[in-house]
């Protein structure tokens, strides 16, 4: 399911801590942002409506906690980014990166590892 820019603003606070009222979220959302409470609310209803958050009534107030976690999130939308900047190819992602004036020695050696440990995972199944 996408989460909009806007959308990921609430999940950002969600993810920090939860469960939460509408008015801990508005509080706790960046002021720059300078939105009105209604833009909060009904982000906060999209997000309900696609199932991404869910809410628990205690008394008066509505606890609003994320259902999808922080790391689904970033798998969801690093395969999305691939697929529609690379058209799925990893490679081609990677090159992008991988320039020699964009990589410290230390980014190449972190890289060298995560592939390693591709491969070492891959050649145990």
């Amino acid at each position: 399911m996408k989460i909009s820019d806007s959308e990921k603003y609430i999940m950002d606070v969600l993810w920090q801590s939860s469960p939460l009222t509408a008015k801990d979220i508005i509080d706790k959302l960046d002021k720059s942002l300078d939105w009105q409470d209604k833009t909060v609310k009904t982000l906060i209803n999209r997000l309900l409506k696609k199932e991404i958050i869910e809410f628990k009534k205690q008394g008066r107030e509505y606890l609003y906690s994320p259902k999808m976690s922080e790391q689904e999130y970033i798998n969801q939308a690093s395969e999305n980014f691939v697929e529609r900047v690379f058209k799925g190819n990893v490679k081609s992602l990677i090159a992008a990166f991988a320039k020699p004036e964009k990589l410290s020695p230390e980014d190449i050696k972190e890289l060298k590892k995560l592939v390693n440990d591709l491969s070492d995972k891959k050649g145990s199944k």
